[in-house]
């Protein structure tokens, strides 16, 4: 299929679907460190630089995409809501749709959507699609099901073709026992930057990777290694964890600070849902009927639902749509992270005092342990900085 990709980023849903056949005809991306990767990435496509002077698209494409902007709609951010100045972008999809329908639509966004302002985000979009006489389905996918970072986004597709787009979204589920882990033989993912109402936190693997902020401020996670250390990791092994290759971003430092790459990688689509749902564009199966439920009308979205036309569905289905064998953490990561500085140890640590939130069994423990070695580095940089400025 060809493919036009709006608020492109890094090409994360273009890279995916590329990788299970179809090719990008056009990309539109404004922000200049991303503009710069996606230049390097797709040297032969154009590159518009603003959806709101886009005029048109091209008269031939397949499917538009596009993971439109989630500032407005996520807990991290302003949580301004769909007519947010950022995530209301997403009505120039509409106004280029109206000019030129196109058989195919897939958009992404963060979950918390599905409850921002009762879920009028959702509301708004369904009832666009619906009026223009599109059929949808949307659904919660894990991106742990393909990589070892916990990244739960909505995925929603509607056609006018005579596809069910059920038969692309919601066909493929898998159910998947709980990981049995412990800090002494496996890596735990967690966000050092929480600790009191809330903890990001993965077994072998990584919580949802922050786009941090968008003056370079990166907002890695941490991960507590089964020999104790505590790291945070390296933008290499970010990309990684998002589906790229190592060194994708590389190209924005050349327009930016470098510390932007950890929001581009943050901002990102997971490369390998993208290509599960490209191999499910080329070839669709068959969605079970028996999954539908009626939908409540509490005005509350649940993680999956459907529209075929006449009514709109509830869908009981998981958020794996598969699941990937792969190495666990510790053997996923190529490139050395960096000690979690005693500072940032010593702030979590006191922000877990001050909360009832439960832990790992010997997480706090090890996190002490850690501060402590920490502490004593810290002493001794500062005795050898003394004994240098007295040898002087």
């Amino acid at each position: 299929m060809k493919v036009v990709g709006l608020f492109a980023g890094i090409g994360g849903l273009e890279t995916g679907l590329a990788q299970a056949g179809h090719h990008a005809m056009m990309l539109c991306e404004i922000w200049e460190p991303a503009r710069a990767v996606l230049e390097r990435r797709f040297p032969h496509i154009p590159i518009e630089r603003d959806i709101t002077v886009l005029k048109d698209l091209p008269s031939d494409i397949d499917v538009l995409v596009g993971g439109f902007p989630c500032q407005d709609l996520s807990q991290a951010g302003l949580t301004a809501g769909i007519d947010g100045k950022r995530s209301g972008l997403v009505g120039h999809v509409f106004r280029l749709l109206d000019q030129q329908p196109v058989p195919w639509v897939v958009l992404e966004n963060v979950s918390f959507m599905l409850h921002l302002d009762k879920g009028r985000a959702l509301t708004t979009l369904v009832a666009a699609f619906e009026e223009r006489g599109y059929r949808w389905a949307y659904r919660v996918v894990n991106s742990l099901a393909f990589l070892p970072q916990r990244r739960e986004r909505v995925i929603f597709v509607a056609t006018k073709t005579d596809v069910d787009p059920a038969d692309v979204l919601l066909a493929d589920d898998t159910v998947v026992s709980d990981l049995v882990t412990s800090i002494t033989t496996h890596a735990h993912g967690f966000y050092w930057t929480e600790g009191i109402r809330g903890l990001g936190w993965a077994p072998d693997a990584i919580p949802t990777l922050k786009n941090g902020s968008t003056v370079g401020i990166p907002s890695p996670p941490a991960i507590m290694l089964p020999n104790g250390a505590v790291i945070t990791p390296d933008i290499r092994d970010a990309e990684r964890l998002q589906g790229f290759e190592f060194g994708w971003t590389e190209p924005a430092s050349s327009v930016g600070r470098a510390s932007l790459r950890w929001s581009l990688v943050g901002n990102a689509v997971s490369v390998p849902v993208a290509e599960w749902l490209g191999m499910r564009l080329a070839a669709p199966s068959l969605y079970q009927k028996s999954r539908d439920r009626e939908l409540s009308n509490d005005s509350r979205w649940p993680k999956a639902a459907r529209f075929d036309g006449r009514q709109r569905k509830k869908v009981d289905i998981g958020t794996f749509p598969v699941w990937r064998e792969r190495s666990s953490l510790v053997e996923f990561l190529q490139f050395d992270g960096k000690l979690l500085s005693t500072r940032a140890t010593r702030g979590f640590l006191s922000r877990t005092d001050r909360s009832t939130l439960r832990f790992v069994p010997g997480f706090l423990d090890r996190l002490r342990q850690h501060l402590d070695r920490m502490e004593h580095m810290d002493l001794s940089k500062i005795n050898l900085r003394a004994l240098a400025i007295a040898a002087e």
